[in-house]
């Protein structure tokens, strides 16, 4: 703590001025869902140090310093209060310590949680002005970044954050950037920062009660504490059931967030065991992405759990390090083994559960409109189980600000958005969070397994068969049948040299339709596919049939394939990264037999190729 606290001591080195211009021009990545780059002081992004060297900390309190002036100008307030947190990489208390000088220097009032899951700083800022958490999210331990948001629950979207970019370039390429880091550092009155430090653990206290309440809004729609408590029950295992129709949650908490937050007592009070691994803040046992097989520690404490006779041991989630995002593992007990489900499909299971949940809610409402917001890469599996319940699908540009934005819109048109979320990348924003949760996601789950006609309802919708003791098995066998490239998967990253993503396209797109004259006829041979459509998204704004791919410019471009009868058969997609310097592709096939995974390896290679000529 010493060493952070003497920090400015660094800044009287010039010499490295001219670094802190590359590492913002060449290393760092500034965007609505994070500005993010390796913090650790080696630039080594498996690093676990804790050390983030005079350059990182500048860069840390001139995002502050600019968020400060934006927060105070926004709000009108002399002294705003800003909400502080970090998730529990090792360079998070290092970036901490200059954030929270630098908000004490400009006289803003610094609330503190120290180590908060993403959900829970957003559910307590909701209280206060805005909130500052520092995290990279899902990216290598090495990494570290700061998100911004007001007291809406989410962070500021394009729009909001664009100014905040441009301020901060410009105060990085100053001369004097280092000198005025420096002095704002030295401007903080020690007793200021100490106070913070020491009013930390009953900030942390307010930050998990005002997640408790919050979450409890979100899963059940209501803010009604009686009726909340109802609806429950009817969600609660009974203690009379047998084990196997009681529910034991297991969590590779990887070390994240949420071995500080409120987990174990929340399912606790729901009469669900919880089985917690790797559950001491900082314990990354393994790479942080909650995808492929980073699952394979939980699926296999969960198999573990079953064979040592905990027989209620049946689903699993494990977050990412800020605790936003949970995929899942459940325990197939045709097959007697734990098998993972894919960002799509736990998207998938969870707007079921929320479409059959609302229908419940709004039961004999004639006025009742419901509607899913989604991101572009969405499987349009999501199209199948909106169209059943008569729901319609907004789609948005890939990033969380974008998508909560789009469900915001749908609502000033009367629409029910009960949730909305990014199937690409897992987990889902349930209303009225504004960020994802794996909490919301769990429930959403345990509904369809506990709620009296949830299940039922679906079936009866989709026209399938429907059996009373059903299990989660059953109900992932019900989804509707497409084959998705994973977002983690090899092929669906590509490292592009044009910068320009508009001109990228532009010649994309020449190669694609010449290709298109040349292939059609065996494409509708092979795969069924007789034409298609280009869809553009740009923020929460999406064009369909546009002539143009250039005009996506940055935003997502998606190529949708139709059947003779004009039915969506199939897509490719693509759109840069702005979190990490890749290039994103993907596609998505109706079916998943071994066709549809053919067709989908065959239009992804096609895409890569197509793509790759354009780049030369």
């Amino acid at each position: 703590m010493r060493a952070e606290m003497t920090a400015c001591a660094v800044f009287s080195f010039q010499q490295f001025h001219d670094k802190i211009i590359h590492m913002v021009e060449h290393n760092m990545i500034l965007s609505a869902s994070g500005w993010r780059k390796v913090f650790a002081q080696s630039r080594d992004e498996q690093d676990s140090t804790p050390e983030i060297g005079a350059e990182n900390t500048t860069l840390a309190v001139i995002a502050a310093d600019v968020f400060a002036d934006y927060v105070r100008e926004k709000t009108n307030e002399e002294t705003p209060v800003i909400v502080c947190g970090t998730d529990t990489r090792p360079t998070g208390p290092a970036i901490a310590s200059a954030v929270l000088r630098t908000l004490l220097a400009k006289k803003i009032i610094v609330r503190y949680v120290g180590i908060a899951a993403a959900p829970e700083i957003m559910a307590y800022a909701r209280k206060f002005d805005a909130f500052i958490y520092i995290s990279a999210s899902h990216n290598p331990v090495g990494h570290n970044g700061i998100k911004f948001g007001l007291n809406d629950g989410g962070v500021l979207d394009a729009d909001e954050c664009a100014p905040l970019i441009d301020a901060f370039k410009k105060k990085c390429t100053s001369p004097n950037a280092m000198q005025n880091a420096e002095a704002l550092l030295s401007s903080c009155p020690q007793h200021d920062a100490e106070w913070v430090y020491k009013e930390s653990d009953g900030c942390k206290r307010e930050a998990l009660a005002a997640y408790n309440s919050f979450i409890r809004n979100v899963i059940t729609g209501t803010s009604v504490a009686g009726e909340q408590e109802s609806l429950f029950e009817k969600m609660r295992p009974s203690k009379n059931d047998s084990a196997s129709k009681r529910l034991g949650i297991v969590c590779d908490m990887n070390g994240s967030a949420r071995t500080c937050s409120i987990d174990r007592d929340f399912f606790a009070a729901q009469n669900i065991a919880f089985y917690a691994m790797h559950d001491k803040p900082g314990q990354i046992a393994h790479e942080i992405i909650p995808e492929g097989k980073n699952l394979d520690w939980c699926a296999r404490e969960l198999e573990r759990l079953q064979n040592a006779g905990h027989a209620d041991a049946l689903l699993g989630y494990m977050p990412d390090c800020d605790g936003d995002r949970g995929n899942i593992v459940f325990w197939n007990e045709t097959q007697k083994r734990a098998d993972m489900l894919g960002a799509q499909e736990v998207f998938a299971l969870s707007v079921l559960a929320e479409l059959s949940y609302a229908h419940m809610l709004h039961a004999g409402d004639s006025s009742y409109k419901g509607a899913v917001a989604v991101n572009g890469p969405t499987s349009m599996r999501i199209d199948e189980i909106a169209a059943a319940f008569n729901a319609r699908v907004f789609r948005a540009e890939v990033g969380e600000a974008n998508v909560v934005n789009a469900a915001n819109a749908a609502r000033a048109q009367g629409y029910t958005v009960r949730i909305c979320g990014e199937g690409s990348n897992g987990g889902n924003i349930t209303y009225p969070s504004a960020v994802r949760d794996p909490m919301s996601t769990i429930f959403a789950i345990i509904k369809l397994l506990k709620i009296d006609g949830l299940y039922k309802t679906w079936c009866e919708k989709s026209h399938q068969h429907y059996n009373d003791d059903f299990t989660l098995t059953d109900i992932l066998d019900s989804l509707p049948r497409w084959t998705t490239t994973g977002v983690a998967d090899p092929e669906a990253m590509l490292r592009i040299t044009t910068s320009d993503h508009a001109a990228l396209k532009q010649k994309f797109q020449a190669i694609f339709e010449k290709e298109w004259g040349a292939k059609r006829k065996e494409l509708e041979k092979k795969y069924g596919i007789a034409s298609y459509e280009a869809v553009l998204t740009n923020g929460t704004t999406e064009m369909r049939g546009a002539p143009d791919f250039s005009k996506s410019g940055s935003g997502g471009l998606k190529l949708i394939f139709f059947d003779k009868g004009k039915t969506p058969c199939a897509f490719m997609w693509m759109r840069g990264s702005k979190t990490e310097p890749v290039f994103r592709i993907m596609c998505d096939v109706q079916g998943n037999d071994k066709r549809a995974r053919e067709e989908e390896k065959a239009l992804i290679a096609w895409e890569r190729k197509m793509l790759e000529q354009a780049d030369t």
